[in-house]
């Protein structure tokens, strides 16, 4: 059955970030560590990139490690780090097959060096790619991205790089991790929790908010289309009223 005819395709959300919840509860469901779930996640995850490949979405932003996901046990971490690592150099066939360019977000440095090498080769090894843009949010937090950006125009007001009557949005969005991204249509979360969880806060201003009761690794192709016809039956009026869009 082909789930995209549902789909008003002069519609699409340009840019869908994902905060990818439940790994944990789905695993432990079925009397399994946590880290069975994290691993299951990995093929919601390539179901998710393909679907959206499918249906020409510009950009696709993936909570996949936050700032607090550091405090988990550390085997929970380890193994989180292990995945990426191992999806990394098995999808990067699949991101060139598909015209995918992989561009992640956050604090790189703070990543184990293994995991960071690997990241930064198929970033390398993609950005010639001219289709959809799959970022993924690793050691993210966007109170810190936040805090970072008002730290480095404080910088250039000081040295007078920069005039504190400029300041306006473009400037601020030119010194976030986000500074070569449109900011987020659409933020689907899974899992039922109805929380933002420190991702994209300054992006997600005017997104439209999707949460649905299931847990990450059950999260299907439908589900996905479900969240976009959600999206298509909203009217998205930017502080405006119904009658000024008509």
């Amino acid at each position: 059955m082909n789930h995209f005819t549902e789909i008003d395709k002069a519609k699409l959300p340009r840019h869908i970030a994902m905060i990818m919840d439940g790994n944990g509860r789905w695993a432990k469901q079925r009397g399994k560590l946590r880290v069975f779930g994290h691993e299951h996640g990995v093929e919601a995850v390539r179901s998710a990139v393909e679907s959206c490949t499918k249906l020409n979405i510009e950009y696709l932003t993936l909570y996949a490690f936050s700032t607090e996901n550091w405090n988990r046990p550390k085997l929970e971490v380890q193994t989180l780090m292990r995945i990426l690592v191992s999806s990394l150099r098995k999808e990067l066939k699949t991101f060139n097959k598909n015209n995918i360019r992989l561009n992640a977000i956050g604090n790189i440095d703070s990543l184990p060096k293994k995991a960071a090498q690997e990241l930064e080769e198929v970033i390398k090894k993609t950005s010639e790619n001219t289709g959809m843009t799959l970022t993924l949010a690793l050691s993210y937090g966007s109170r810190e991205e936040l805090k970072l950006a008002i730290k480095e125009i404080s910088i250039k007001v000081k040295n007078n790089i920069i005039s504190p009557e400029d300041i306006d949005e473009a400037i601020i969005n030119t010194h976030l991790y986000t500074h070569d991204l449109p900011d987020v249509d659409l933020l689907i979360r899974t899992s039922g929790e109805h929380r933002i969880s420190n991702f994209l806060l300054w992006q997600i201003a005017y997104a439209e908010l999707y949460f649905i009761d299931v847990f990450w690794p059950d999260f299907s192709e439908q589900h996905l289309v479900d969240a976009i016809i959600n999206y298509q039956n909203r009217e998205r009026r930017f502080g405006k009223t119904s009658e000024q869009l008509n």
